[in-house]
C-alpha cells in the first residue's frame, strides 16, 4: 500500500526539519525540494524521503515532480534582504507562492499549506509583512474547487536550534552591554512542536474551507525585553540590557545591516512596531492543542549554555522535538 505523499519546500530549515521528522513518524512519504541537496543533508537518511534539487521557479519540472502528492507545504521565507526595498522579500514570498499555485494546479495537488506570519497584510509597516500579506492574497484569490489553501500565521517560534532565543543567548554571551531595539514589542512565542502538531492535523483533513487562516501563539504575551531578560537568566549571563527607541534604534538597525549575518535590520525594526499576537482565536486551542509555555521548553536548551549544563549543548535535535509533540496535544 502506497503511503500518502507530502511535498515540502523549505524543508531543511528549523520548522521544516521538525515537520519532516514528524510526518515520517506519522506514516507519510516525503519529497523535499531544495536548490542544493547539501542544505538538506540532515534529512537524507529519513525513510520514505526523497530530497530533490529543483528551483521553485521551474514550474514545469516542479509540477512533474509533484505528481501523486496529496499536499504541498511551503516554508520558504527570509527575514532579511540585501537592500531595504522589498524586492528580495517579494521574490522569496510572493513569487514563490505564484509558482507553487501554478505547479499545484498543473499537478492536481489538492492542498497547499503556506507559512505566513502574524501581522501580515497590505498596510503592514514592513516590507517583510507586506510581502507575506501579498502572498496570502494570492492564495485567497487562487483557491477554489481545484486547490484549497491553509495559511498559518505564527508568532515567533522557539525550540532547540531556533534562531530566536539562541541568537539572544549568543549576543548576551558576547556583549557586556546589549542595546535592544524594539524592547517593548509584544510577542506571543509559540513552541515549534505545537506549530508542527497543528500542521500535521490540518494536513490530515481531507476536506475544509477552500481558504483558511490559522493564527498560532503560545499561552503568554510577552515584551521582547521580558523575553531577553528571561534568556539572560537561563543562560547565566549578566550583560546590561539597554533598550533603544526612536532615531538611536533606527541608527543601530542600519549599522547592524552591515554586520555579517545581518543580526538586525531596519525592516526587522518596522516589523516589531506591530504586535506579533493572535488577533483572532488561537488556532492551537481550536485544534485541541495545549499551547506549550516557554518555561517548559527553553530551560532544556538555554541552561545548557551555562557551565553546569554545557555538555548537553548539542544533544537536542529535531527527532527529540517530535517526541514532545504528542504529549502537548489533546483532542476535545
Amino acid at each position: 500500500m502506497n503511503k500518502p505523499c507530502v511535498a515540502l519546500f523549505g524543508g531543511s530549515g528549523f520548522v521544516g526539519t521538525v515537520l519532516a521528522n514528524q510526518l515520517v513518524r506519522e506514516g507519510y512519504a516525503l519529497r523535499i525540494f531544495t536548490r542544493d541537496r547539501e542544505h538538506a543533508r540532515d534529512l537524507w537518511l529519513l525513510p520514505d524521503t526523497d530530497v530533490i534539487a529543483l528551483d521553485v521557479a521551474d514550474e514545469e519540472r516542479i509540477a512533474q515532480a509533484l505528481g501523486g502528492c496529496m499536499a504541498v507545504v511551503n516554508l520558504i521565507g527570509i527575514l532579511n534582504e540585501r537592500r531595504d526595498n522589498g524586492a528580495d522579500f517579494r521574490r522569496a514570498h510572493v513569487a514563490t507562492v505564484q509558482h507553487l499555485v501554478k505547479a499545484c494546479k498543473q499537478a492536481r495537488v489538492p492542498h497547499l499549506m503556506h507559512m505566513s506570519a502574524l501581522g501580515a497584510g497590505p498596510s503592514a509597516p514592513s516590507h517583510y509583512l507586506r510581502s507575506k500579506g501579498e502572498a496570502e492574497k494570492i492564495l485567497q484569490t487562487e483557491s477554489g474547487r481545484q486547490l484549497r489553501s491553509s495559511v498559518l500565521r505564527p508568532s515567533v517560534i522557539f525550540g532547540p536550534h531556533d534562531d530566536f532565543l539562541n541568537r539572544f543567548a549568543t549576543l548576551l554571551r558576547l556583549a557586556p552591554v546589549l542595546p535592544l531595539t524594539g524592547a517593548e514589542a509584544l510577542l506571543q512565542p509559540v513552541y515549534v512542536g505545537d506549530v508542527v502538531a497543528a500542521m500535521v492535523m490540518l494536513l490530515k483533513r481531507s476536506t475544509g474551507a477552500v481558504h483558511s487562516i490559522h493564527e498560532l501563539g503560545g499561552p503568554k504575551v510577552m515584551s521582547l525585553r521580558a523575553i531577553v531578560d528571561y534568556v539572560a537568566r537561563l543562560s547565566g549571563h549578566s550583560a546590561l540590557i539597554l533598550p533603544l527607541a526612536g532615531p538611536p534604534a533606527t541608527l543601530l538597525a542600519w549599522l547592524m545591516e552591515w554586520v555579517p549575518g545581518k543580526p538586525l535590520s531596519r525592516d526587522n525594526l518596522r516589523s516589531l512596531s506591530v504586535p506579533s499576537v493572535c488577533a483572532a482565536e488561537n488556532a492551537l486551542v481550536t485544534l485541541g492543542i495545549r499551547p506549550t509555555p516557554l518555561e517548559e521548553i527553553a530551560p532544556a536548551y538555554l541552561s545548557a549554555r551555562t557551565l553546569r549544563g554545557r555538555y548537553d549543548d548539542y544533544r537536542e535535535d529535531a527527532v527529540a522535538i517530535t517526541r514532545d509533540i504528542e504529549p502537548h496535544t489533546h483532542h476535545n
